[in-house]
């Protein structure tokens, strides 16, 4: 049996988007969105607040970009990524974020205070990763291999 990763999130980015560019000329967005829960101790409902790192790739990235402002909601549709290296000192870091396939824009900064309008709501796909990679290396490379989002400067 296949292990799953597979990663759902709606929340608000925390952030404008960034776009940068690899070695290859490729487009890489990354951004960051805040996502509340509710959750009962006691007799209390407690807020809490996750954030998490998201980047996009390719055309969507570039193309998005305008759009994905800080306050905007949106679903995130993706994978978790783990990206690990060696700092200046020789200790072993690591970071997980998230590799979006899909964003739908959903509300926009200035509709916080009220549900998703229909005119706000569009659904953008990212490159699929095999043509992702596939234009980012050389043929003989797996597409299944991520850029080093270091030396594009996303970490």
């Amino acid at each position: 049996m296949n292990d799953t990763n597979s990663v759902l999130l709606i929340g608000r980015l925390t952030r404008d988007s960034e776009v940068r560019y690899t070695r290859n000329g490729s487009a890489v967005s990354s951004f960051s969105i805040a996502v509340n829960r509710r959750r009962k101790s006691g007799e209390q409902w407690i807020d809490e607040v996750s954030y998490f790192e998201i980047n996009l790739f390719g055309k969507a990235a570039e193309n998005l970009a305008q759009y994905l402002i800080k306050g905007r909601q949106v679903a995130v549709n993706g994978e978790l990524r783990q990206d690990r290296w060696t700092d200046g000192e020789g200790r072993a870091k690591s970071k997980v974020f998230i590799v979006a396939d899909s964003i739908q824009l959903l509300a926009s900064p200035s509709d916080s205070q009220q549900g998703p309008k229909e005119q706000n709501q569009h659904d953008y796909k990212s490159q699929s990763k095999k043509e992702f990679f596939q234009s980012s290396y050389e043929d003989e490379q797996s597409y299944d291999e991520q850029p080093d989002l270091m030396e594009v400067g996303v970490f």
